[in-house]
């Protein structure tokens, strides 16, 4: 009697231990997934679109690439323009994305008159959404300030960064917390044209 009473205790510490085993793996799991959502979460969190800026000697144009997380553009559209907004299959939204962005960039010549950007088209590609735009390049340029507060408005943490090319190096510049204007000067640089 004594050994089945034993066995019988021995068995269910056994069982009490195994079950121990598991709510300590499941609790670990849980934490790990959890670690790993919550790490996820907070790194898209990251409000960011770059922008180029391409001085085309083949077209003397300047040409305006922007590009925007498809994610972030969708919440936008949302809380721009209307809840049910839907930048992925409705051209009309996406157009008034597109004259969104337009109306919060700007490059200006050095001396502070904007130059007139034409709005040339937008696409969905991939995860992101592009907005496209240009102007001729005057045919003397010392330099340009440039404004970019697309989102910024909607997301304070929103970071617009530009990539100048096709006057020399790449220059970058970034728009974040209260930066409004940045300028690029290309005063030691001749201009493309002839």
């Amino acid at each position: 009697m004594t050994n089945k009473l034993s066995l019988t205790r021995l068995q269910q510490s056994t069982d009490a231990l195994l079950a121990s085993v598991c709510v300590v793996a499941l609790t670990a799991a849980l934490l790990v997934s959890v670690t790993f959502y919550s790490t996820a979460v907070h790194a898209h969190q990251i409000k960011a679109a770059i922008t180029t800026v391409l001085f085309n000697p083949r077209t003397e144009n300047i040409e305006v690439m922007h590009r925007f997380n498809l994610h972030d553009a969708e919440h936008a559209v949302k809380a721009l323009f209307d809840k049910h907004a839907d930048i992925m299959d409705d051209v009309d939204t996406q157009q008034q994305f597109a004259d969104y962005v337009a109306q919060h960039f700007a490059i200006l010549n050095a001396e502070g008159t904007p130059l007139k950007l034409a709005d040339v088209g937008f696409e969905v590609e991939g995860k992101h959404f592009w907005v496209y735009q240009e102007t001729a390049e005057p045919p003397v340029l010392e330099g340009i300030k440039i404004r970019h507060d697309a989102l910024r408005d909607l997301w304070p943490k929103q970071v617009n960064t530009i990539n100048v090319e096709g006057k020399g190096d790449i220059k970058t510049l970034t728009f974040a917390d209260s930066v409004n204007l940045l300028e690029v000067s290309f005063k030691s640089q001749k201009s493309g044209h002839h």
